[in-house]
């Protein structure tokens, strides 16, 4: 039997055309494909704030991708919003929350992608750069700004991680980010960096497994197998 992977859908709001403002449910086409390839039937999960319906999603489904999009309201880890902050929702960062708090207790694998390192991060009790320019020695390009399945930095990746038993020591990433880890969540570990400090992945250290990354690996596994090896992974766990 093939595996359930539900990816956290998100809200996009028209900016013209007929229906101005009309908001509108959806994911990234690239996050179904990327299951698929792996071997895994995706489900996507609409955004909602209903705990006792977003507990029922989760039931549906064997392993949890989170996926990118907007910014993580920083009140959420008890800072003032920046002058350089995104565009946050208020109903992402909830339903977010809810399916992390729930997808533990369930023990469902969670694979983090983008957004989905920073604002499980937020729910394990870290915090976030708002930017990365506030991180001390930042001076890489993160937000490559087109061409998703171009690479356009290295990162380094530890010993005793799920990331060095596909990778190896490093990778070529691409990358599009302005937010970053600041404070790691207590019980897990740093498990990539880039060459700036910018911490680029992390894994839960003990219980429930949990991957998160901070570049687009569905994007780049059409390309890159060791790519498509991290959704295999949350196949493998689920």
């Amino acid at each position: 039997m093939k595996k359930i992977i539900g990816i956290s859908g998100s809200i996009m709001f028209d900016e013209g055309g007929m229906f101005p403002g009309y908001p509108r449910a959806y994911v990234n086409h690239d996050y179904v494909r990327s299951v698929l390839d792996a071997g895994g039937i995706p489900l996507i999960i609409p955004v909602n704030t209903d705990e006792e319906i977003i507990k029922a999603q989760l039931a549906c489904i064997d392993g949890l991708v989170i996926s990118g999009g907007y910014d993580v309201n920083p009140l959420l880890f008890g800072e003032e919003p920046h002058h350089l902050l995104g565009m946050t929702l208020a109903q992402r960062d909830t339903f977010d929350l809810a399916l992390i708090k729930y997808a533990l207790e369930m023990k469902k694998p969670i694979l983090g992608i983008c957004r989905g390192i920073q604002i499980i991060n937020t729910a394990c009790g870290g915090t976030l750069y708002q930017d990365c320019s506030l991180s001390e020695g930042s001076y890489i390009k993160h937000s490559q700004g087109h061409t998703p399945t171009q690479v356009s930095h290295s990162v380094k990746i530890e010993k005793d991680s799920y990331l060095y038993e596909i990778f190896g020591s490093q990778t070529l990433v691409n990358s599009f980010h302005h937010m970053s880890v600041k404070d790691l969540a207590p019980g897990f570990k740093i498990t990539a960096t880039a060459a700036d400090g910018i911490i680029e992945a992390m894994e839960k250290e003990t219980g429930s497994f949990i991957l998160a990354v901070q570049w687009h690996p569905e994007m780049l596994s059409g390309v890159n197998q060791d790519m498509r090896k991290l959704f295999k992974l949350l196949l493998e766990k689920s």
